[in-house]
């Protein structure tokens, strides 16, 4: 398209710059960090490009230039982006990612990433302790906005990101399951969240690593799961056997579904919802810890039960540590 420069360009001189028209529109030329820029002024009129012009101008030699890219790049986009990143390298804790990210979305909704500042997340953490959630919940959302943020300013997306608060935890939680409260909790459970927590509560493994287990996982003849890897980097190898066997009979039976057409499918997820993978229980997990007295209970409270099961029945440390999936000793012991 042919161009037309201005009576106000600087013949291109680096670190100034040009108006120019392309067709009926009026564009701006400036130079940022050794590299030509040309934005549209949308507009007919030389007197909006020139204003644009001397505001991106002020904004370079102000140290605050971010360039029409960032500008339109929403809160919304650079999670997004985070879940494509997060899919790709295969990481399993997506699915439990994108309900942290359901809050951050309402509350930042279509706000521009250059301009989320400290204190509107100082803001978001406030609104969000007062609605009684906990201080880790609230952590892992804001850690997810953190994350967001950081890999757009890795990808060249952001020039730069905001200071991204969190909040103290008390991580060095005690809490376990007695027999006699495990059982009582697990019978308020629907089906599948109680075999999920019971395949917890007899493994020790991680959420993470059991909610996404598909039956290829399992050898029926060698009565073996088998975990391909796992938060350490390492795969492990559980021997099934007493409950763990009847259970994982009893979800093998539970596998066929039947579709919206009337047909019947089986499905590859060993704990499943009409065939689809479990994602959020925390509102089944809540309503059953209350049923059953025990109340403030987290799934990790069911690897921390396993362990000391196996510790109390006698089992070699560096079995128990095998099972469970513990790479050092001290986080055993913890």
């Amino acid at each position: 398209m042919n161009e037309t420069r201005g009576p106000s360009e600087n013949k291109g001189l680096r670190g100034m710059g040009r108006t120019l028209r392309r067709g009926q529109i009026w564009w701006v030329a400036y130079y940022f960090n050794g590299k030509e820029i040309r934005e549209s002024a949308k507009s007919p009129n030389e007197g909006d490009a020139r204003r644009l012009l001397k505001k991106r101008l002020k904004e370079i030699h102000g140290s605050r230039f971010v360039g029409p890219q960032e500008e339109r790049l929403t809160v919304d986009d650079l999670l997004d982006a985070l879940i494509t990143h997060l899919e790709t390298k295969g990481a399993k804790t997506v699915d439990r990612l994108k309900s942290h990210l359901k809050p951050l979305r309402e509350w930042f909704s279509l706000t521009r990433g250059v301009n989320v500042t400290t204190a509107d997340v100082e803001r978001y953490v406030a609104e969000r302790l007062k609605a009684g959630k906990a201080r880790a919940t609230v952590n892992r959302e804001t850690g997810a906005l953190k994350q967001a943020l950081n890999l757009a300013r890795k990808q060249a997306r952001l020039t730069r990101v905001p200071y991204i608060p969190m909040l103290r935890e008390d991580n060095a939680r005690q809490g376990f399951f007695e027999h006699a409260d495990f059982e009582k909790f697990v019978a308020n459970l629907p089906d599948p969240i109680n075999d999920i927590a019971r395949f917890g509560y007899l493994s020790g493994w991680r959420r993470g690593e059991i909610v996404p287990l598909t039956w290829d996982a399992v050898d029926r003849e060698a009565r073996e799961v088998r975990l391909r890897t796992s938060k350490n980097g390492q795969g492990r190898v559980l021997p099934l056997d007493g409950p763990l066997w009847d259970l994982i009979e009893r979800r093998w039976a539970a596998r066929s579904f039947e579709k919206k057409d009337g047909t019947t499918k089986l499905s590859e997820f060993i704990f499943h919802r009409s065939g689809e993978r479990v994602v959020d229980f925390r509102k089944p997990w809540k309503e059953a810890s209350k049923k059953a007295h025990v109340p403030g209970r987290l799934f990790h409270d069911l690897r921390r039960t396993a362990v000391r099961n196996m510790v109390r029945a006698g089992v070699p440390q560096s079995v128990a540590m095998s099972i469970s999936g513990h790479k050092t000793v001290s986080m055993f012991l913890r």
